[in-house]
C-alpha cells in the first residue's frame, strides 16, 4: 500500500495578492482598450458622420440664389445648367463677416465626389474647423481680392475637408462661390482659381497665407488662394499648402463655371 499524496499547499497570501493585482491589471488594460477603440472610432468615422451631415446642413441654409438653367431647343422638358461666361475685369469683392459667419462655398473638380463644402470666417478649431469645416484666415484677403485668400482645413477628422489636398495638380481649378448675407453685403458670385504650387511648410513659417505667399511685407498685384491643412496624415508636425491665381470670376446669375459641369462643351 503506498502513502498518500501529500494535500497542495495553499497559496501564500503574499501569491493571491500578486495574483489578485495581476487580474486587476488585466481588467484595467482590457477596459482601456476598449475605450481606446470607442475613441479612434468616435475620432476617425463619427466626427466625419457628424461634420458631413452638419456642414450639408450650412450649405442648404446659405443665402443664395438658385443656378439658372435653359431647356434645350431638341428636349423642351429638360433642363441643363448654363455655363457662365468667364470675366477678367475687376471682380466684387464684400468686406470680412463677423467671426464664424458662413458666406461662402469651395468645390475641387479634381476631388470628385466631394461634397460643397462651407467656408467660414476664422480658423479656430472648437467654433470653426470642428464644426463648420473650411475657415478663412482672418485678415486675409476676402474671394476675388487683390492679396492672398487663406483658408484651412482638416485633412482627418471632422468630415475632413481637405483630405485629398495632396491630389491636387498644376492647373486644377478651385472653385469659390460667395453669398449675399445678412444686410446685404456680400454676392452670389463665382470664382475660379487655379493651381500653382504646393509646398510643406512649418505651423511656424506663416509666410505662405502673406499677401504675397513667401514673401512678407512685399505689396500685392495680383489675387491669390492658399490651402492650408496638417502633414503628413494623422500628425500637426508640419502643414500641407497649395497655392493657386485667380483665373476669372462670374455672377450666379450668369449659370455654373464650365469646371463644375461634367458635360461643358
Amino acid at each position: 500500500m503506498t502513502d498518500a499524496a501529500p494535500a497542495p499547499r495553499p497559496p501564500s497570501r503574499a501569491s493571491r495578492i500578486a495574483f489578485g493585482t495581476l487580474g486587476v491589471a488585466g481588467e484595467l488594460l482590457i477596459t482601456l482598450g476598449v475605450l481606446l477603440l470607442a475613441f479612434l472610432v468616435w475620432q476617425l468615422w463619427w466626427t466625419d458622420v457628424e461634420g458631413n451631415r452638419a456642414q450639408a446642413e450650412v450649405v442648404r441654409e446659405l443665402p443664395r440664389m438658385p443656378v439658372p438653367t435653359a431647356a434645350p431647343s431638341d428636349e423642351p422638358t429638360a433642363q441643363r445648367p448654363l455655363v457662365a461666361e468667364p470675366r477678367y475685369d475687376e471682380p466684387p469683392v464684400a468686406a470680412e463677416p463677423e467671426h464664424a459667419t458662413t458666406f461662402a462655398t469651395i468645390q475641387v473638380p479634381r476631388w470628385d465626389g466631394e461634397p460643397e463644402r462651407p467656408v467660414s470666417q476664422g480658423t479656430d478649431r472648437p467654433t470653426v474647423l470642428d464644426v463648420l469645416g473650411v475657415g478663412h484666415y482672418e485678415g486675409t484677403a476676402m474671394p476675388g481680392d487683390v492679396g492672398n485668400v487663406g483658408l484651412a482645413a482638416h485633412r482627418t477628422t471632422y468630415a475632413k475637408p481637405f483630405h485629398r489636398i495632396a491630389e491636387l495638380k498644376k492647373g486644377d481649378a478651385i472653385v469659390l462661390r460667395t453669398a449675399t448675407l445678412d444686410g446685404g453685403t456680400g454676392s452670389d458670385t463665382w470664382y475660379v482659381y487655379r493651381v500653382t504650387s504646393h509646398e510643406v511648410v512649418t505651423p511656424q513659417q506663416t509666410e505662405v497665407i502673406a499677401p504675397v505667399p513667401g514673401e512678407p511685407g512685399a505689396v500685392p498685384t495680383e489675387r491669390f488662394l492658399t490651402l492650408t491643412t496638417c502633414h503628413p496624415m494623422y500628425s500637426a508636425r508640419e502643414r500641407y499648402v497649395v497655392h493657386a491665381v485667380l483665373d476669372y470670376w462670374a455672377p450666379v446669375a450668369d449659370g455654373t463655371p464650365a469646371e463644375l459641369l461634367e458635360d461643358a462643351p
